[in-house]
């Protein structure tokens, strides 16, 4: 994913400022399709790096309730635990006479309720006046839409803009508008089920006798289309918002843990992507983060439809789905495209539609297409959905193809990326920073670059294009896949391995030099299961050291290297989903302690975060008594940091599910730290549901099938 850090995304050092007085204060966040809305712990909207966005596009960057002329005072704020609400709970500071007494502090209640709902923000504000006598009391609601692309709110400058639309507005509503260069017209219609006194195009102000213990509520709605708000279309909306939701949530077995906070943190990351879940005509489909990349990636939903895809594969299958619809079949240099090539990232915005960037349809990652053969291999063999992979193989075969003409293509064998315009990303693996790559004495290496973790996804995409050709019958085909995997396995190891660090090489140039960096690339490396026993176990202890482990999780570097800084984008900070796929590869080797511990980890940083682990945060060693330090802009929540939790509890119970051979198989289970028994119910394994219990008994964990149904019975195998 393309980087963001705070002086990228501010364009100004007062948004700057805004954007992290935004992060300190906490910012609160709502989502459904395609819309969502990024606000302060107030309920505000203020113009930094917040707004309500449609499609790529900022259509509301300013939202401010107000009693004569001051922000009410903050009594408490909160996401519903389904991320469907948004409710804060405010107060008054004394107000000024208005033909009566002065009305004293903390007398009025305010309530700020919200949700999303088709691409429309519902917003319910009461009033209520716990003191005596009656009152009028004035409130005004401040408004703006800038209508700026989601590059310009990330700082990209541009030359020419297109043109605001003169506002039209009526006694209970205001429609704001802009024609952008694409010659689309965007709107922000703002409707109120009270007549405002006055109303103009940047506020809306009202004037209300309240009763003693008489609420007076009023209804708004902010969407694309005039409309007529009142409380029956706000009940209505909202029930329609949960019933979605709800239905997201139930999809796939239920994880029940016998440790409360631990259950939470399950809960938590459960409810957050089914947030960033957006069914589209394919299926549905993980967007990966919010503000900055609430939109379809390949890489990130790949990876969080892995972590995710035990407990529900219907999740992998929409996202195989949509990036093969989306496959590249043609060339070009500024989307960094090639025929068989697997989508990076498609934006919906101005910019993107008119070419100022290449990210409308753009396919600069290189990992992308060996990992949506990864996928489908895995969704294989958890499902054993023939039919599915049948209607998937001419896009699977095209990604093998793809990969095969690119390693070849370079003349050194491996899978390596150059980007074939300036515009593009200067580094295509999942470090897409500009500074993510670079040698010992931290130079920046000349391409094309061949990463270590990528040559892993490449030699498991091939092993696996091997194993469904042989599922389907194609023996030559599953005979050319394997021997390509066996001579890229072969190339590896003698060509990255350092035999004086005992390690990986982060990558080689374009002279075949390698990058003799230690970096969490090679723990991504182990899940792929290249490395022989021996080298494997090696690296596996050193990402246990000290050098990786912060004691929240595992960095990206270790101190040693040229270019690292824990408070850095990718080189020195901790990625949840990059720690989890580590781990993975961990468990891969035997490293059953190490896996228990960073989990164990990851869990408490969790705890800080509010249960929401995000995008990353800084990579300095944990120190007693003391939190885990933020990054300032990082995406909360995101995608592949809330299907960590499920990888790492896969990894502890040492889980596999092969329903094409009818078995559970279960190595070595362990359990994380305060977790005593865990229910997995309703486990879909082929036609048949299963529920497959854990149970601690003093130092050992036990596995057993409490109940199945279903024509097919399943087989546990457990290996202690």
């Amino acid at each position: 994913m393309d980087p963001v850090n705070a002086t990228q995304v501010a364009t100004t050092e007062s948004e700057a400022e805004s954007i992290t007085e935004g992060t300190q204060l906490r910012l609160f966040v709502l989502k459904m399709g395609d819309t969502f809305l990024v606000a302060d712990i107030n309920g505000d909207v203020t113009g930094g790096a917040d707004g309500l966005f449609r499609n790529d596009t900022r259509v509301l960057s300013n939202w401010r309730l107000r009693f004569a002329d001051t922000q009410p005072s903050l009594l408490s704020a909160a996401v519903s635990h389904d991320d469907v609400f948004f409710t804060a709970h405010l107060t008054n500071h004394a107000l000024p006479p208005l033909g009566n007494p002065a009305t004293p502090e903390a007398v009025i209640h305010i309530e700020r309720k919200r949700f999303l709902w088709e691409g429309t923000l519902y917003e319910r504000i009461e009033l209520v006046h716990y003191g005596a006598p009656a009152l009028e009391v004035p409130l005004a609601l401040e408004f703006g839409a800038d209508f700026r692309d989601m590059f310009e709110v990330r700082g990209q400058q541009r030359t020419k803009r297109g043109e605001r639309l003169p506002p039209h507005s009526d006694a209970t509503g205001v429609e704001l508008s802009y024609r952008g260069l694409d010659n689309v017209v965007r709107r922000c219609c703002i409707g109120f089920s009270e007549t405002p006194r006055s109303l103009d195009e940047q506020q809306a102000e009202f004037f209300t006798l309240l009763k003693e213990r008489t609420p007076w509520t009023l209804y708004v709605e902010i969407g694309p289309a005039p409309s007529h708000p009142d409380r029956q279309r706000f009940r209505r909306a909202a029930a329609l918002a949960i019933l979605a939701t709800r239905k997201k949530l139930r999809q796939g077995a239920r994880l029940c843990a016998s440790a409360r906070m631990f259950q939470s943190w399950l809960d938590k990351s459960r409810a957050d992507v089914a947030l960033l879940t957006t069914e589209l005509a394919t299926g549905p489909y993980p967007y990966a983060g919010i503000p900055w990349f609430s939109t379809p990636f390949g890489r990130d939903a790949i990876i969080t439809a892995l972590q995710t895809l035990w407990i529900n594969p219907e999740l992998a299958l929409g996202v195989l789905s949509f990036l093969a619809r989306n496959q590249a079949h043609d060339t070009s240099t500024f989307r960094d495209a090639e025929p068989g090539k697997i989508m990076h990232e498609t934006r919906k915005g101005e910019m993107a539609a008119v070419d100022e960037l290449p990210f409308g349809q753009y396919y600069g990652g290189v990992d992308t297409t060996p990992l949506f053969i990864m996928l489908a291999g895995a969704y294989a063999e958890r499902t054993g959905d023939r039919a599915a992979i049948d209607r998937l193989w001419p896009a699977l075969n095209g990604a093998a193809h793809w990969i095969e003409r690119n390693a070849d293509g370079h003349g050194s064998g491996f899978v390596s990326y150059a980007r074939g315009e300036d515009s593009g990303l200067a580094n295509q693996g999942w470090k897409d920073s500009e500074d993510s790559v670079f040698h010992a004495d931290g130079l920046t290496p000349d391409g094309p670059i061949s990463l270590i973790e990528v040559q892993g996804y490449a030699h498991r995409a091939w092993r696996v294009m091997a194993e469904m050709a042989e599922w389907r019958g194609e023996e030559e085909a599953a005979h050319h896949w394997s021997g390509r995997a066996e001579s890229l396995r072969a190339a590896v190891e003698q060509h990255f391995w350092l035999p004086d660090l005992q390690f990986y090489a982060l990558a080689l140039d374009g002279g075949g030099n390698p990058c003799r960096v230690r970096a969490s690339n090679a723990g991504q490396l182990l899940y792929t299961g290249l490395p022989d026993a021996e080298r494997g176990r090696a690296v596996a202890r050193q990402l246990l050291t000290g050098a990786f482990d912060s004691g929240w999780g595992l960095r990206t570097l270790p101190p040693e290297a040229a270019r690292f800084n824990p408070m850095s984008y990718h080189n020195g900070s901790v990625w949840p989903h990059d720690s989890t796929l580590c781990v993975a590869g961990l468990a891969r080797y035997g490293e059953r302690d190490g896996v228990v511990r960073l989990t164990r980890e990851m869990f408490e940083a969790a705890n800080y975060f509010g249960m929401r682990l995000p995008e990353l945060f800084c990579g300095f060693e944990r120190a007693p008594g003391e939190a885990p330090i933020s990054y300032p802009v990082a995406c909360l929540p995101q995608a592949w940091a809330a299907g960590s939790v499920f990888m790492l509890l896969q990894a502890c119970l040492g889980l596999t599910i092969d329903a094409r051979r009818h078995l559970l198989a279960v190595e070595r289970p362990r359990l994380p730290d305060s977790v005593d028994r865990l229910l997995i119910a309703d486990l879909e394994v082929g036609p048949q549901r299963v529920d497959l219990g854990f149970q601690r008994l003093g130092a050992r964990v036990v596995a057993f099938i409490e109940r199945q149904t279903g024509p097919q019975p399943i087989a546990l195998h457990i290996e202690v």
